[in-house]
């Protein structure tokens, strides 16, 4: 999303039993970082969650989130290369995402991207 002239990231969890937003960050780069922020949003126990999965990207990969799922007990899974199904719902929740919030969308800072982005996830699970 556009965030004054520059491009930022969001990172969204998505749970597959109920399709709600149970994590989420922003921030000007995709990291480990912007995906262990959204980790951290996560409201609960997260030794609950019983598997990661997630494309291939190095942001996702790494071992700051290797470190953070093993101390939850949290098996990772990892897109298969060339086969885009294992993806859909992550696909269809950004299409979503991208129709409701971000296109067109342009922020004045960082901070009122995330105070909105926290009031769109709460519309999206709740509304």
């Amino acid at each position: 999303v556009r965030v004054e002239k520059k491009w930022h990231y969001v990172c969204l969890f998505v749970d597959l039993f109920n399709r709600e937003i149970i994590g989420y960050s922003a921030g000007p780069n995709k990291t480990a970082d912007l995906v262990y922020k959204a980790l951290a949003s996560m409201k609960g126990n997260l030794h609950t969650i019983q598997m990661f999965h997630t494309d291939r990207g190095k942001e996702f990969d790494n071992k700051l989130l290797s470190e953070a799922l093993e101390t939850f007990g949290i098996q990772r899974s990892l897109s298969t290369k060339g086969c885009p199904y294992v993806n859909a719902v992550a696909e269809a929740m950004f299409k979503v995402f991208k129709t409701e919030f971000a296109n067109g969308a342009h922020f004045t800072s960082l901070e009122q991207l995330k105070l909105e982005l926290n009031d769109y996830v709460h519309w999206f699970n709740h509304i």
